[in-house]
């Protein structure tokens, strides 16, 4: 069972732009493109209010309030409990998956992200949950790297935010006198 593909719906959702149902489809590609065509206004509901609570769970975990962290978690989890099934296509590729209780399609993939995140916190600590550090994003990310030193959320942002520092110092550089 692949846990870290669930943390990631987690980060997935809280990124996403949900303005309006065509946003939330958009979200939903590859082996989700079933949720997709499934979507109601009543997900979109739930999945914007399950998207503040899971921002939360983030800066909690970005600025070391792990019992907060944990306690939203536990919340989430409670309101979207997870029921395990055996899937596959055939006999030789059979797995688990874990889905929700409920008829929405909201439901079913908020179990498998709030579960999924629950155990990346318990299996690597929320301080590999973060934020990116180009304050133009503001996107959350897991920090997988070796060394727990990521800082932003994807080359782009890096890359962007590295340029803009370079072109601060090189202007700051021309105005100060030598």
């Amino acid at each position: 069972m692949n846990f870290d593909a669930y943390a990631r719906t987690a980060v997935d959702l809280v990124n996403a732009g949900l303005d309006d149902l065509d946003g939330l489809k958009a979200m939903f590609d590859g082996e989700l493109a079933w949720m997709g065509a499934e979507v109601t206004d009543k997900d979109l509901a739930a999945l914007r209010r399950a998207q503040r609570r899971l921002r939360d769970v983030f800066e909690y975990g970005t600025s070391g309030r792990d019992a907060e962290a944990v306690t939203e978690l536990n919340s989430l989890l409670e309101a979207y409990p997870v029921q395990p099934r055996i899937s596959g296509h055939d006999a030789g590729d059979w797995h688990m998956h874990v889905t929700g209780r409920g008829a929405l399609v909201s439901a079913e993939y908020l179990a498998g992200a709030v579960w999924g995140l629950s155990v990346w916190l318990c299996e690597y600590g929320s301080a590999r949950f973060g934020i990116c550090a180009d304050e133009r994003c503001g996107n959350v990310y897991l920090d997988t790297s070796s060394n727990n030193c990521r800082r932003f959320c994807s080359e782009r942002c890096a890359t962007r935010s590295h340029v803009a520092a370079h072109r601060a110092r090189k202007r700051a550089a021309t105005l100060t006198p030598a």
